[in-house]
């Protein structure tokens, strides 16, 4: 089945499998093999994307699906020698020690960052309404559709605070 994928900012007409994933797509017939699949059942969010301007697991849906939808992959983030704030802040404070999820952290945290700028609560926010102080324990609900194995959770929740201009411990 064709379909046509913007991603970063270019289109690119695949001719898929109507059971191909997004996540296969981006990874085996556009080789962006930035978007790591992990659990492949939608649990870790090492395939996090930006879908339309909202965070989604890749693997939970079809290429079909998304045909002229507007897709940002950790590549058309940044790049080596000018990446973004937020990767900049990864690197900074050490938030990745194998590598493997800090793209879906990346992606979901950008993602992330934009909810609560539209004043998205979560389950722990203090309010339904204003602004949302992003808290450790904020941070930490919001990114709990996200894992790492190893553990880099301290220099991810600093580097999303510091991204978002709150005070880093």
């Amino acid at each position: 089945m064709q379909t046509t994928l913007k991603i970063n900012g270019e289109s690119w007409t695949l001719d898929v499998d109507p059971r191909t994933s997004l996540l296969d797509a981006l990874r085996h017939h556009l080789d962006l093999t930035g978007t790591k699949k992990g659990c492949d059942h939608g649990q870790c969010g090492a395939c996090t994307i930006i879908l339309n301007g909202r965070r989604i697991n890749s693997c939970l849906t079809l290429a079909v699906m998304h045909d002229g939808d507007e897709i940002t992959t950790i590549e058309g983030l940044g790049e080596p020698g000018r990446l973004n704030p937020m990767q900049e802040a990864f690197v900074r404070h050490d938030g990745y020690q194998c590598g493997y999820c800090t793209p879906g952290q990346i992606m979901s945290a950008t993602g992330m960052l934009d909810e609560v700028s539209q004043g998205w609560p979560s389950h722990v926010s203090a309010s339904l309404e204003g602004d949302v102080p992003l808290s450790r324990e904020e941070v930490a609900e919001r990114m709990s559709g996200n894992l790492c194995r190893c553990s880099a959770y301290p220099g991810i929740v600093r580097a999303i605070r510091e991204t978002a201009g709150e005070v880093s411990e």
